[in-house]
């Protein structure tokens, strides 16, 4: 063990040798995380011409904190301006951006910024301990028990639905019904793609997140003066230095909720897959179960904005564990990462460790110093950008709409996908207007593909046979998770009900 701590503080002061990397793709990753429709993956392509040209551990490195700094930025226009930068950050609107139309838009940028950093830290160092181990969670989670993880994402529209039930539970259907658009994952059979074959892989995600969230709010926006209300404005305009240091000391107190969220993000970025976006949802669903005050969240609290964040950057650390370990990309950007490798020469799987534990475990110090240097980013960051949200909306709405729809064209290069976009913000417009959320309906978009893909693999493996989802240990155990997660707020308001019963 003395060798391994030693090995591993020798990797950390290698790794700090490299600030000269880690602080432009730091820079970069927030901006490009800042900005809705781009993300590390696309940025990396860009750059792939330098990334080639350098030597393996530099461009490895700056991958790295690119990567680690954009699931920070991502946050950013979710809270100020409602719009998540990826889906990973769609949760992070829940509480966020009720946060910044009260005029604590700084409150939440620091809570993001320290759940992200904390997130990031914890899971790295999780990572860099229990890897052996680690790269065997991916290897234990089969098709069913993945179907059980989606419905824990899932679980979160009846959260939403818990206001208005049966306006919740329509907009998470709707969202469903969208998300099988596209061609079955069996026979490759067209479903409702109405002859467009840009929708044969399933409507595609970026322009339906800007157009439900982006441009459904631009419109929105425009019909008031400002985001804030004017008291909200004031507060904005006036808060002092020691608001912006209470703040992240409160932060800081909700250190055990955004641990064992973090964790949520590793163990779901370790899945082939899977991602941030359900790792979000799933963390979001869980500590609104698990929280003291369940029923404020969606209101602007700060747990809503911790939770989603903290796992979303957990999920960094765990989406290059399979990749390292079994040389199986976890997400986009590091199938990225692994052409720059193989590139390089670099052999991924178990033989990495051995022939070169410099670079298998230097991947994850390189990600433990880029999260220490975003600490220092954080207050003055958060004390400028919350200017924001004082921008008036007749200004702030157009550019709104003039970015997001460049950032619905970006993924793919279809002009096709701005006008999905459009389409979705008349839909999110009109969800707004009437009283539905579109959060719900983001969800079964996301979720709802996954879902059935998972399904009917393992509906395949057994024959038909349904039973098949309960044939697995473990499997099983999340079943019952996922039943205490639906039963216990219900049980919760029961006793809160009959306290206030007896009290009056």
């Amino acid at each position: 063990m003395g060798w391994d701590t030693a090995f591993l503080l020798e990797l950390f002061a290698h790794s700090l040798s490299y600030w000269w990397v880690i602080v432009p793709g730091v820079l970069l990753g927030t901006i490009v995380g800042a900005v809705p429709g781009f993300s590390a993956a696309n940025t990396i392509i860009i750059l792939l011409p330098l990334t080639l040209a350098v030597d393996v551990e530099t461009a490895l490195i700056f991958m790295m904190a690119l990567y680690c700094a954009s699931q920070l930025g991502n946050g950013i226009p979710a809270i100020l301006v409602n719009i998540p930068g990826t889906g990973g950050a769609a949760a992070t609107t829940l509480d966020g951006y009720p946060m910044a139309k009260k005029g604590e838009a700084q409150q939440a940028l620091i809570v993001c910024f320290v759940a992200s950093v904390l997130g990031g830290l914890i899971g790295t160092l999780l990572t860099l301990v229990a890897l052996p181990y680690l790269a065997r969670v991916g290897l234990l989670l089969h098709s069913v028990e993945m179907v059980v993880i989606m419905l824990f994402g899932l679980a979160l529209i009846a959260a939403i639905a818990a206001q208005d039930m049966l306006k919740g539970l329509l907009a998470g259907l709707l969202g469903l019904l969208i998300g099988a658009i596209g061609t079955d994952h069996i026979y490759a059979t067209p479903r409702a793609t109405f002859g467009f074959i840009e929708l044969y892989d399933g409507v595609p995600l970026v322009p339906a997140l800007i157009g439900l969230f982006a441009i459904s709010e631009a419109l929105v926006m425009i019909e008031d003066r400002m985001i804030v209300s004017s008291e909200g404005a004031r507060r904005a305009r006036s808060v002092p230095w020691s608001e912006t240091w209470r703040a992240l000391v409160d932060s800081l107190r909700m250190t055990w909720l955004i641990a064992w969220t973090a964790v949520i993000g590793v163990v779901i970025g370790i899945i082939p897959g899977a991602g941030a976006s359900i790792a979000s949802f799933v963390a979001y669903q869980q500590a609104r179960t698990y929280s003291r005050h369940p029923e404020l969240f969606g209101t602007g609290v700060p747990e809503g904005v911790a939770a989603p964040e903290s796992a979303n950057n957990g999920v960094t650390s765990g989406t290059l564990v399979p990749l390292m370990a079994i040389g199986v990309p976890g997400g986009s950007t590091a199938a990225i990462m692994m052409i720059v490798l193989q590139y390089h020469g670099v052999i991924l799987g178990p033989r990495l460790f051995i022939d070169r534990p410099e670079l298998a475990y230097g991947v994850f110090t390189a990600m433990f110093v880029a999260y220490l240097f975003m600490i220092v980013l954080i207050v003055p960051m958060a004390r400028c950008m919350a200017r924001a949200t004082l921008i008036p909306t007749h200004f702030l709405a157009p550019l709104i709409i003039g970015f997001t729809v460049v950032g619905a064209f970006a993924p793919r290069g279809y002009v096709f996908d701005m006008v999905i976009a459009l389409v979705f913000g008349v839909i999110g417009f009109i969800a707004r207007k009437t009283g539905y959320h579109v959060a719900a309906i983001l969800i079964g978009i996301i979720l709802g593909p996954l879902l059935e893909q998972y399904l009917m693999r393992a509906l395949r493996i057994s024959q038909g046979d349904l039973m098949v989802l309960f044939s697995s240990n473990i499997g099983n155990a999340l079943w019952v998770m996922l039943l205490l997660s639906l039963v216990l707020p219900y049980l919760r308001q029961r006793r809160r009900s009959r306290v206030a019963h007896s009290e009056a």
